[in-house]
């Protein structure tokens, strides 16, 4: 299906937050929520903000880490989308998740000391790049940023599992769709209307389904009138009977 822009859909934007300052993160950043909390000193808090590099552009297709190298830090999305891939040992790809702007990547990697995937570049991509070592003496001393870290973690296990288990295509790819939608509306965008910047391809992989599958359960949830799709733009037009058709994948 070519790329075009259907009358009633609108693409979702993808800005980069420059609304920070000396003491609040952007509004889209990953540790915004540590901003909110009363009682976090400001001092403390531009420390934090010291340790932020940022980075990018990356081209589509270009790499922000690579499979196997040396941890030192984690990312935070600014702005584009980046897919995170495993190359196996026969050469296929297998897609690990789709990370919008406000969503850390590398977390996975604190174990092991090193990436155990490709960070892949889907758009125009800015990162703001965290030195792990120096955020962790950080959060031993800031209580709101070792939350604030915990609870990242403890997210990004959630995205990893949300997708385990015995589910139908149609399943799946409504729970995915649900998804792509709340994330999109958390970062102040629309929850009905979104462009995939994914392809096909890169959403069948992901979802462990063929090309075709996916395409053919988007033509059947079109002609069920529970969405909109021309090209990449997506629209949601019964959350409800989504969210009914997808109710064993969220509640898992």
């Amino acid at each position: 299906m070519r790329d075009s822009v259907h009358p009633g859909l609108k693409p979702a934007p993808n800005p980069i937050a420059d609304d920070g300052d000396a003491l609040h993160f952007c509004s889209t950043c990953a540790f915004g929520a540590v901003c909110l909390p009363a009682g976090v000193d400001k001092s403390a808090l531009r420390e934090l903000h010291m340790l932020v590099e940022h980075s990018g552009p990356y081209r589509s297709g270009e790499l922000v880490f690579r499979d196997g190298e040396h941890f030192a830090a984690i990312y935070a999305v600014r702005g584009g989308v980046v897919k995170t891939r495993q190359i196996t040992d026969d050469g296929r790809e297998q897609v690990l998740g789709f990370h919008l702007p406000g969503e850390m990547i590398g977390l996975n990697a604190i174990h092991a000391s090193k990436y155990p995937c490709d960070a892949v570049a889907l758009d125009s991509v800015y990162v703001c790049r965290f030195s792990f070592p120096a955020l962790a003496t950080l959060a031993a001393k800031i209580p709101g940023v070792q939350q604030e870290l915990f609870r990242l973690l403890s997210a990004d296990i959630g995205k990893a599992n949300l997708l385990a288990g015995d589910h139908s295509a149609d399943e799946r790819l409504a729970a995915f769709l649900l998804g792509m939608a709340d994330r999109f509306a958390a970062r102040g965008f629309s929850a009905k209307a979104f462009r995939l910047v994914m392809s096909r391809g890169d959403i069948a992989n992901y979802l462990r389904l063929a090309s075709e599958t996916v395409s053919r359960v988007l033509r059947r949830l079109q002609n069920q009138q529970l969405l909109r799709v021309e090209g990449r733009e997506v629209q949601l037009l019964d959350r409800a009977a989504l969210h009914e058709l997808a109710r064993n994948v969220l509640h898992q």
